[in-house]
This record gives structure tokens, sequence and C-alpha cells, in this order.
């Protein structure tokens, strides 16, 4: 039994929540998201909760139980709240500044390296080392912040690149003579 998936979803005030046959629209005040349940989950609105609940006992529908009410509650969060993350640049030089909508970033190569922000994501660099990653679908913002982290990784030597806010970086030793 899935211990996530027997909690119901609580549903604040001000979100409206939409059941198509399998699919779920969360209305909120910060957006709309959209998501198809898996065939072998039922959805069921009771009141100011949604409960999730396999059809029969077959090891798919146990797996998708757990992950659609964690999917569901992640889009009622999203829509209410939002989700953010926060990069850090490390190094000598490295930088990020806004260029229109898109990110713009120096990260050691004899060239800046823009990103546009895909639908539904914003940035902001509220320092030059500092680059904001927000939005209302946590599959998008973290999809993003690890496209971003990719272009420049965070080396074990010295530590430089692009990391996430409070990563620890292993560190290596240097040559010795």
């Amino acid at each position: 039994m899935s211990r996530i998936g027997k909690k119901a979803v609580a549903i604040p005030s001000g979100v409206n929540i939409t059941l198509a046959g399998q699919t779920v629209t969360v209305k909120g005040p910060k957006g709309q998201l959209t998501w198809t349940v898996a065939d072998e989950i039922e959805v069921k609105r009771e009141g100011a909760e949604l409960t999730l609940a396999p059809r029969d006992e077959s090891k798919r529908a146990k797996s998708m139980w757990g992950l659609s009410r964690t999917l569901v509650a992640n889009m009622v969060h999203g829509v209410t709240q939002g989700y953010e993350e926060t990069l850090e640049l490390v190094g000598v030089g490295y930088r990020a500044a806004m260029k229109g909508q898109a990110l713009s970033m120096q990260l050691g190569f004899s060239h800046e390296v823009d990103v546009p922000a895909p639908q539904g994501i914003t940035f902001a660099v509220p320092k030059q080392t500092e680059i904001k990653i927000a939005g209302i679908d946590k599959q998008a913002v973290g999809e993003i912040a690890a496209k971003i982290r990719r272009i420049r990784p965070p080396e074990p030597y010295k530590g430089k690149g692009v990391r996430y806010a409070g990563e620890t970086v292993r560190r290596k030793e240097g040559k010795k003579k």
C-alpha cells in the first residue's frame, strides 16, 4: 500500500480543479496546469479534497498511485505558491545578466551563453553571480535549472562552475611535488 497515495490532496481556497475523465486541470492565482492521470488510477473529488486510488491490484497501478498523487499535489502547490530554484556562479569572471527575457552568462568560454526563457519560466538575476528560476511547473523549473548547470558543471579542483544554491562540491587534492 502506498503511504503517499493514501493521503488526500487538500484543495485551498482560490484553486479550481476540473476532472474530465482522466484529465486533471488545476486553475489558481498563478496560472493553470493540466495533466492526464494513468488509466490504472481513479480520481475522485470529495468536498475540498481530491483522493486517488488504484483501480486494481496490479504492480503498475500500485506504482502509479503515489506518483499520481504527488504530481497532482505539485500542480496545486505550483498554481498557489509556485516553484523557485537558485543557481550560483562560482569562478573569476563568471557572471549573469538579463537580455530582455533571455539569460546571458559569461562562463569562461570565448563567447557569451544565452538561454531563452521557456514558456511559463521567468529568470531573475538579483546579483551577478546568482540566478533565480521561477515558474508554476515543478518539472519545467528543475529541468531548465539542470540544463543551465550542465553548461558548466562545478569542477572538483577549484570548485568553479554553475551550482545549485547550497550544493556542496566534493573537492580533490591537487598535484603534490
